[in-house]
């Protein structure tokens, strides 16, 4: 016997509970349900953040939040004067759940937990009676002119209106294809850059706290804290870039060359500077006397890229060295050779088309009573907390547009 509910939602997911529980509380007399293909939901949740849950960001001006999405960017203005961070934050004080602002701007729980993110969810959802059914595989999509069916792995569902919030799922975007969407070809968004390179070999952990880096023959670039890794480069000046260039560095193949500034200072200001020092520390050894707040262990690489030995003092350094140093400073080029991605977190740039989308209620234009929620459609963001403040944002917008049965 085929199962009725009046609002289906696929994906067990942040967006997914979020658009669940705002419609079933505000429409106590719809029947809302589910569908979750893993034996547990709000896996993506459980170990965002480090397993702490980075809920959203603190910046509360709709145009400057919307400039951290490198896709979506002009479709969310509207909405996110609709649904903004403050609301996601009254959201959650309501139901108990108080979140902090670190320093970065980045907001978590002050439990310091994800799972204080998921018995929120849980324990709304049963609150509100919004069904959800546990390994339901979706495995086939159709319409009828007044329903939706949906095949899953546990039989077959109608429903009357239908939520998408299945994120990067291709076999989702397939049968979304199916039924007549534009879905845009997905390739990775937020990555760490692999990298070979003696002068960072060694030194893993390290941090430069304020860094640009370039991609050489583009016009991509980004700023902000630079991580060492063993494998390459990490943190958000790395990762900002992954995201704004994902189509681009994919289509090159994830080869291609980055050019660092450690300091952020331009090349004749270094330059400037380094001959100062070499007055004012003339008797100390240049390999241990670190400039410009960097770490100690990247100065002393930096040095030994640039022709100075472990010896020499400051008042013995020539021109060509200081020169040279100063190009490792603000001019490094390394070589990137590929891309490792968070497999739990994974992010993509991708998905249903925006021109298919309507922003003010999240509704398909092509096939009525469908909506989506958060990154099944093509919009993504860098790191800190925008994937989740789009998710909510997405998921609000059409529990409110969705209830109008």
């Amino acid at each position: 016997m085929q199962r009725q509910k009046d609002i289906i939602i696929i994906g067990g997911g942040a967006a997914g509970f979020f658009a669940a529980i705002n419609i079933a509380e505000n429409h106590s007399e719809l029947s809302v349900g589910i569908l979750e293909r893993g034996k547990e939901g709000l896996q993506k949740v459980k170990i965002s953040g480090g397993g702490r849950c980075n809920v959203t960001h603190a910046e509360f001006i709709p145009s400057e939040l919307v400039h951290n999405y490198p896709r979506g960017e002009k479709e969310l203005l509207g909405p996110f004067h609709t649904f903004m961070t403050g609301d996601t934050i009254a959201w959650f004080e309501e139901r108990g759940v108080e979140l902090k602002i670190e320093d970065d701007g980045r907001m978590f729980p002050v439990t310091n937990s994800s799972q204080t993110i998921i018995d929120c969810f849980l324990n709304e959802a049963k609150k509100h009676n919004v069904d959800v059914l546990y390994n339901h595989s979706v495995k086939a999509i159709s319409r009828s002119e007044n329903n939706f069916s949906i095949v899953t792995s546990q039989g077959d569902i109608e429903c009357q209106k239908l939520v998408v919030a299945t994120g990067s799922n291709p076999k989702i975007w397939n049968l979304l294809k199916s039924l007549g969407h534009t879905i845009v070809q997905p390739v990775p968004s937020l990555f760490t850059f692999d990298i070979k390179d003696k002068r960072i070999k060694d030194i893993p952990g390290v941090v430069a706290k304020d860094a640009e880096v370039k991609v050489v023959g583009t016009n991509l670039i980004s700023e902000g804290p630079l991580l060492i890794t063993h494998v390459g480069m990490s943190a958000p000046a790395i990762l900002k870039l992954s995201a704004f260039g994902a189509i681009k560095l994919n289509e090159l193949d994830y080869n291609f060359k980055i050019e660092v500034n450690f300091i952020r200072q331009e090349y004749d200001g270094c330059l400037e500077n380094l001959k100062k020092h070499k007055l004012i520390l003339a008797k100390k050894l240049v390999i241990n006397s670190a400039q410009f707040n960097l770490p100690k262990r990247l100065w002393k690489q930096l040095v030994l890229a640039s022709d100075i030995n472990e010896t020499e003092r400051w008042a013995d350094i020539n021109k060509q060295q200081l020169e040279a140093l100063t190009l490792q400073l603000t001019k490094a080029v390394f070589h990137v050779t590929g891309k490792s991605t968070f497999k739990e977190e994974f992010v993509t740039a991708g998905g249903v088309d925006l021109k298919e989308v309507n922003f003010k209620t999240y509704e398909s234009k092509r096939i009525p009573n469908l909506y989506f929620a958060g990154e099944v459609i093509n919009v993504d963001a860098v790191t800190g907390g925008f994937n989740f403040q789009n998710a909510w944002t997405g998921a609000y917008i059409v529990s409110q547009s969705i209830a109008k049965l």
